[in-house]
This record gives C-alpha cells, structure tokens and sequence, in this order.
C-alpha cells in the first residue's frame, strides 16, 4: 500500500508554476482583509487566484493547527472515532485532511463553504486523498440561515473571524445542534480567543463537555484583557511558501486557540501547558490551566526524577502530567 498523500504534495501538484509574484499580490490583500476589524459580507476569496494564493499562504497552518486541537481532543476521547464529519466555512479542506490525519479511515465528509472557486480547489485537492474521493464540496452562506445535518463532528476553523456577531451565535448554535463533537479554531489573539470563549460557554450552556484543552468545563480563569489562551503548531514551509510570505526560515509558527468539546462523557488533561516552559539550571517552570479552575506555575527539578525529564520535554499545550508509560 503507498503511503497516504500530504495536503502538502497535494498543494505542490496545484501549485506547481503559479508565478511566486501573482502568488504574493492576492496574498497581500488576502492579509488585509484577514486581519481587518470589520467581518466581510462577501467571500473573500473571489477567483482561483485568489484561492491559489490562499492555499500557499494559510492552508498548511490551518492544517497544523486544526490538526494539533484534533489531537488534543482525540487524547480526552481516547475510545472515540467520528463516523461523519462535516467542515463549516472549511474552504479548500485544510481541517478534514487534518480529521483524517487524526483519524485515518474513510468517513462521510461534507465541506460547506460561500466560495464556489474555493470549493473547486479544494475538491481538486482532494482528488489525492483516497479518504476524501466521495466527499460533497457544498455552497453554502455560512450564517444565521445555515441548517446543518446530523453529524458525529462538526469542525469550524478560522471562520467566526469573518462573521458579524449574531451569525456567530447561530452558526455555534447550529453545531451544537447538529453534532456529538465541535472543534473550533480561531486565531491566537486576544480577539480570537474572545470568540473562542464566547463560543465555549454556548456550546456548554447546550450540553456539551470541554475536552480540550480546559482541564475542566467551568469558568475559564483567566481575566480579561489581562492575558489570552492561545497555543502554538510549527509549519514546515515549501519554497513557494516561503517566496509567498517573503521569509527565509523553513518553518514557522502558528498562533492559534481553540475549544474541542462533546456531548459524550470526555476525560481532560489533569492540567495544560499554557505558555512556553521556561528551562532553568536543574528545573523547568511550568505555566498551567488546572482542574481546580485556576493557573498556577509549577516548578519541576531535578529531585523529581522522571517527572524532571517529562518536564524538559514538554512543550506549550500538552497535558500535564504526561500520561504513565505502557
């Protein structure tokens, strides 16, 4: 059997000749649009070019991010497999190739998103992924007239960004109402992680249990305007990638929050790392959301054996303390 293919080699076959420079002008309006404060009435992403410069530029950190939620969510659910999924304002499919990374197998995928030129790249995409060959790329206004079906997972990444506030309400209340398990993505700034909040508390007001990454589904501890939670998912850049967004390194990094949450029983993490461990001579410091709905810093030395060196390899958002070795 080959092994299964990336978004990655799928996005260098759709990419392959598309001049670096055309690439970089749409991207450049891309941002602007993206990073604007007012939610945009009309799909942003207007023509194959458009979704060709988008696929370059956001497609591999939407993939990563929404693939690092997913294996948060899959460690709280361990007994757990979606049966169908569908993908709101999911544009050229980044998370349902991050469903399937997390989840291999073939599965009923639905992708609903405004933009038909989005839908059509996206479909093209999938042509390379066995699992995603029978997947339905639907037209569909993503708002408070959207009706979704019943699903096993409903995943909205990178799209409350783009809606005014009462679309925002309808379409979290819609996957509540349609799903056993909502993943949301948003950027991991102060404003995304308000929406993801906002979010949160509607999908718990509705049943749902926070699997990830809360240690605990009551009120989240951190104050307002004081501080934000957000993670972070390194991303391997292509060449193109790299001429696209004018940098050198090979990689970067995505910020991004999230809440993964379900109407089943979950079992959190015990507690997350929610900031960078900072590695002392002989000790980490640990940042972390607990159960007991509070953030504490921890200090891990040496004199904790095992648990010292665990704690030299933890990384920002994993679960605290690592689960005992098999």
């Amino acid at each position: 059997m080959n092994d299964p293919v990336s978004p990655a080699d799928a996005l260098h076959e759709l990419l392959d000749g598309l001049p670096a420079r055309q690439a970089g002008l749409a991207v450049d309006r891309l941002i602007a649009n993206y990073r604007g404060a007012t939610p945009t009435d009309t799909p942003i992403l207007r023509d194959r070019a458009d979704v060709a410069a988008y696929a370059a530029y956001r497609m591999p950190a939407t993939f990563e991010a929404v693939r690092s939620a997913l294996e948060a969510f899959a460690d709280a659910v361990p007994d757990w497999t979606p049966g169908s999924h569908v993908d709101v304002g999911g544009g050229t499919g980044a998370a349902t190739w991050a469903v399937g990374a997390t989840w291999p197998g073939r599965r009923p995928v639905t992708v609903l998103d405004w933009s038909e030129p989005a839908l059509a790249v996206g479909r093209e995409l999938a042509a390379s992924n066995p699992a995603l060959e029978q997947a339905r790329w639907q037209r569909a206004r993503i708002g408070s007239a959207l009706t979704l079906e019943p699903t096993d997972l409903v995943t909205v990444s990178y799209v409350l960004n783009e809606l005014p506030a009462a679309d925002r309400t309808a379409l979290v209340d819609a996957a509540a109402a349609a799903a056993q398990a909502v993943v949301i993505v948003e950027p991991g700034t102060p404003d995304g992680y308000g929406r993801i909040i906002e979010a949160r508390d509607r999908l718990i007001a509705a049943g749902f249990r926070v699997a990830a990454p809360c240690p605990h589904s009551a009120a989240c501890p951190i104050v307002p305007g004081e501080d934000w939670c957000h993670f972070s998912a390194r991303v391997s850049r292509s060449s193109l990638h790299r001429q696209v967004k004018g940098g050198s390194l090979p990689y970067e990094d995505e910020k991004f929050g999230y809440v993964a949450a379900a109407r089943f029983p979950v079992d959190p993490a015990p507690s997350r790392v929610v900031r960078r461990p900072q590695i002392r001579k002989g000790q980490v410091l640990l940042d972390l959301c607990e159960a007991e709905e509070r953030l504490t810093r921890t200090t891990v030395s040496k004199r904790h054996g095992d648990l010292y060196k665990a704690a030299r390899d933890a990384d920002w958002g994993d679960a605290w303390p690592p689960p005992p070795s098999s």
